[in-house]
């Protein structure tokens, strides 16, 4: 094999050695953006992780349930049984739903593995999905693995928001949809979707019968309006995946302790993919995690507060060095729209911030089917320490003078 056969992933007269449903998702934008950022020594507000831990005495839980040897071997496949128990009773604390944890709740290796687990269990080939464009990238190729087709529909800005179109949902709704997959609060655009804008949706899945898989991982960071889980409203119950994580809430990513709540039977097919997946994974942070979900709301309102504030901060300074910002109601990342600096390709500006102010920040694009809707935004993540967003809109300033 030549060294051209060998970057190509080819041997000769064989097929390329990648999979063809993943041939268009190369290095994701993150790794390439992260790798910018350590070699230019820049503050990375591209990727969505904390520059601190969460709380200590959940940090200690993990400690100590791998001295007591809870977890240190493999853990039941649905979940220990003690966070399943705690992921039930939180959604009945926060939301008034009530599921069974033995039946209606499954671990995963976070929110990615759960959203993976549950295209693969329910999406055939010729299945289209209807997405909401921009979408987290793990979207496009779990339903490219399903062997499913993806149909995105469009948020677009208006009146300092990102907005759903309801004609075009529903237009985008075919004899050939099997699903739909949402996600509110809305990565990357902070978007939370409205009590009507979800009840339409409902109608909709309702009278298409039309399975939903919502991806409400930012349940708990909504700074304007409400979270409104997609399963409580009529006729959703039973056909509706909800995947949710530790990772945003407490602060802890790396840990990957994710899960689903949803019907026995959406749980059982969801649970015969996964098991060949992971099959289990976080044995002690299992039981960190069912510690976590039973801290008090003092815990809830004032990561709420702080994430408040700090999307205060980044996004006036934002706006000081000329950008048009979104200011999000949830999630920790904020969208700018970067033509008043007179950009437009947000790639090239990406690429170009770290050199420019010691910055990094992700183009919007990477999140789209249609790329030219999202060419001129960038995303920038203020789930960082104070001092640090201090510092990096003190950097940003110098965009405003060119």
């Amino acid at each position: 094999m030549t060294p051209t056969d060998q970057a190509r992933g080819r041997d000769h007269g064989r097929r390329p050695l990648l999979n063809r449903r993943l041939a268009e998702f190369g290095t994701t934008i993150f790794a390439e953006m992260s790798t910018l950022a350590l070699r230019t020594g820049s503050i990375n507000l591209g990727q969505g992780f904390p520059d601190t831990d969460g709380p200590e005495e959940i940090r200690e839980a993990a400690v100590r349930a791998l001295r007591d040897g809870r977890g240190n071997q493999y853990p039941p496949g649905p979940g220990v049984p003690e966070l399943r128990t705690a992921i039930a009773a939180h959604r009945e604390r926060f939301h008034g739903l009530v599921h069974d944890p033995d039946t209606e709740v499954l671990v995963t290796a976070g929110a990615t593995e759960a959203i993976a687990a549950s295209l693969l269990a329910l999406v055939e080939p010729g299945d289209e999905v209807v997405a909401l464009e921009p979408y987290y990238d793990s979207y496009a190729a779990c339903i490219a693995m399903a062997g499913g087709t993806r149909v995105p529909v469009t948020l677009r800005p208006r009146e300092n928001r990102y907005v759903l179109d309801l004609d075009e949902f529903r237009a985008a709704v075919t004899p050939r949809t099997r699903l739909l997959l949402l996600n509110t609060p809305h990565n990357p655009t902070g978007t939370v979707l409205t009590r009507e804008e979800l009840t339409e949706i409902a109608a909709l899945a309702v009278e298409r019968d039309l399975l939903v898989v919502t991806d409400e991982v930012y349940e708990h960071l909504v700074f304007d309006g409400e979270h409104i889980p997609l399963a409580s409203l009529p006729g959703m119950r039973e056909r509706t995946v909800t995947i949710s994580s530790a990772g945003k809430t407490f602060s802890y990513t790396g840990w990957k302790v994710g899960w689903i709540t949803a019907s026995p039977a959406l749980v059982t097919a969801v649970r015969s993919a996964k098991q060949f997946l992971t099959y289990v994974s976080a044995g002690p942070f299992q039981y960190a995690v069912a510690e976590a979900l039973r801290l008090p709301d003092t815990y809830f309102t004032g990561l709420l507060d702080d994430l408040r504030a700090k999307r205060d901060l980044l996004s006036a300074g934002l706006a000081d060095a000329g950008f048009e910002v979104y200011r999000p109601a949830g999630t920790y990342f904020v969208t700018t729209d970067i033509r008043p600096l007179g950009e437009t390709d947000g790639f090239a500006f990406c690429r170009a911030l770290p050199e420019r102010c010691g910055v990094v920040a992700i183009p919007n694009a990477v999140f789209y089917d249609h790329r030219e809707e999202g060419a001129p935004f960038v995303r920038f993540a203020f789930c960082k320490r104070t001092d640090v967003l201090q510092d990096a809109v003190a950097r940003l300033r110098g965009l405003a003078g060119g």
